[in-house]
């Protein structure tokens, strides 16, 4: 394998928040770590050879649109037109030398780009002639969307590349396959390819959508205008560029006798993590996140450690990164950080709970109660709803999350957002509820 400068690699930093002390008989310990990649325009390189790339270039990539062509795209029919004009919009934000292909899907895929079971190249003549091969696409049939992700993973995993990224539009419900097959299909995709899911219109089932984005640890959206749709993939493709690291994961080591409780992101969304672990070595797990670029995340890390006498302490976790290398191995990327256990009976020390653990656990109480509510709301529980929702506002209201109050603002009448006293609107819009739904998992992160 080739040997790599330190300049060549983005820098990942690691940072620990936590109260450490535990009173007589605590087993619990919760810890925020703090994950930090910098240095822009560097070539990921740790996780590719350098001749797959010219210079300054970035790292190797492959990306797949996955466009919605479906009868439903034709009503209106702008929507068709948009999600047109998106993808050439998007096309032209490729960097050249990505590898790239567009697939069109219904309740089967197609390759509407370049064809025959390869990728392009991204170059002047290749977006040129993807843009031309846009203008043929037309809506009719169903959608099965377990077909569109298995082709693009064919296609994906036809080029020797440090990065894989799909971006997939849907306007309807995944209605001509069954759930089994999306799961199994979805199953078989994860870990080799990342993938941004958009939902455009209100016909789509967001659980459906935010599901594919969480599995394929992208991330998810509504475009309830579809007139927004180029912006949206602009920014998308723009952010798939920027990746420079794949396959990513966090390392968690724990020592004899201590058991993870939970691992889960917690910035700048909530992604539950834990049962994503795979082993790696004594007492170690891997738990996958994805692709960087010049970023930063959060991830709330609790452990459950044997009790011991007082003035004890011990190490409880070693947190690091790591990434997959050509030859099966992995490499450290050199970040590390500690969660400690110190028992104390001093109770001001082993009660105080710190500032970012009990901000996370609240923006995960957060998304929780929101998902909760609306799904009270749907099934008629009128007075389940409103408790929900309303501690979904109070939560809002103390973490300072104010796009998500915003969007609560649509669905209920705040009363007291403090005290957490709110109405149920008479009349909700669709696409309010929906987009409540679909980004009910961004978090703020904690005040400085």
């Amino acid at each position: 394998m080739a040997n790599f400068s330190k300049s060549n690699v983005p820098q990942f930093s690691m940072d620990v928040y936590q109260n450490e002390y535990l009173p007589e008989g605590g087993r619990e310990v919760n810890a925020i770590v703090t994950v930090t990649a910098t240095g822009g325009g560097t070539i990921g390189s740790a996780v590719a050879a350098p001749h797959l790339y010219a210079p300054g270039q970035g790292p190797s990539a492959a990306v797949a649109i996955m466009v919605d062509c479906s009868g439903s795209m034709d009503y209106p029919p702008t929507k068709m037109r948009n999600a047109r004009d998106a993808t050439a919009a998007a096309i032209d934000t490729l960097r050249d030398g990505v590898h790239f292909a567009v697939v069109g899907g219904t309740h089967m895929a197609k390759e509407v780009y370049p064809g025959g079971g390869r990728l392009a190249v991204a170059d002047a003549t290749t977006r040129d002639q993807a843009k031309q091969a846009l203008r043929k696409l037309s809506a009719g049939g169903g959608t099965a969307i377990g077909t569109w992700l298995r082709l693009t993973d064919r296609l994906l995993s036809s080029a020797d590349v440090a990065i894989r990224h799909g971006i997939l539009l849907t306007d309807g419900r995944n209605e001509h396959e069954s759930p089994e097959n999306l799961k199994a299909a979805l199953d078989s995709c994860a870990g080799r390819f990342t993938c941004d899911a958009r939902g455009v219109g209100t016909d789509w089932e967001v659980k459906e959508v935010t599901g594919i984005a969480s599995v394929l640890l992208g991330s998810a959206d509504i475009v309830a205008d579809p007139a927004g749709l180029a912006v949206d993939f602009t920014q998308m493709m723009e952010t798939a560029m920027g990746k420079e690291v794949a396959d990513v994961a966090l390392r968690v080591w724990t020592p004899v006798g201590t058991t993870i409780r939970f691992v889960k992101q917690v910035a700048p969304t909530v992604e539950e993590l834990t049962d994503r672990r795979t082993e790696a070595g004594p007492r170690a797990g891997d738990y996958p996140t994805g692709s960087w670029g010049d970023e930063s995340r959060d991830y709330h890390v609790c452990v459950e450690v044997p009790s011991a006498d007082l003035g004890r302490e011990m190490l409880a976790a070693r947190v690091s990164l790591v990434v997959p290398q050509p030859d099966g191995t992995t490499q450290n990327l050199g970040a590390q950080g500690l969660v400690r256990a110190v028992w104390t009976d001093d109770m001001v020390a082993s009660t105080s709970i710190n500032p970012q653990v009990a901000h996370y656990t609240g923006q995960a109480e957060l998304a929780q109660a929101i998902q909760q509510g609306l799904d009270l709301r749907k099934s008629g529980d009128v007075d389940g709803a409103t408790a929900k929702l309303g501690r979904a506002v109070q939560l809002a209201s103390a973490s300072g999350n104010a796009d998500t109050a915003k969007l609560l603002a649509k669905v209920v009448d705040v009363v007291d957002a403090a005290a957490g006293t709110v109405r149920l609107k008479a009349k909700v819009a669709e696409a309010d509820e929906m987009t409540l739904e679909t980004r009910s998992t961004k978090t703020v992160r904690v005040k400085k």
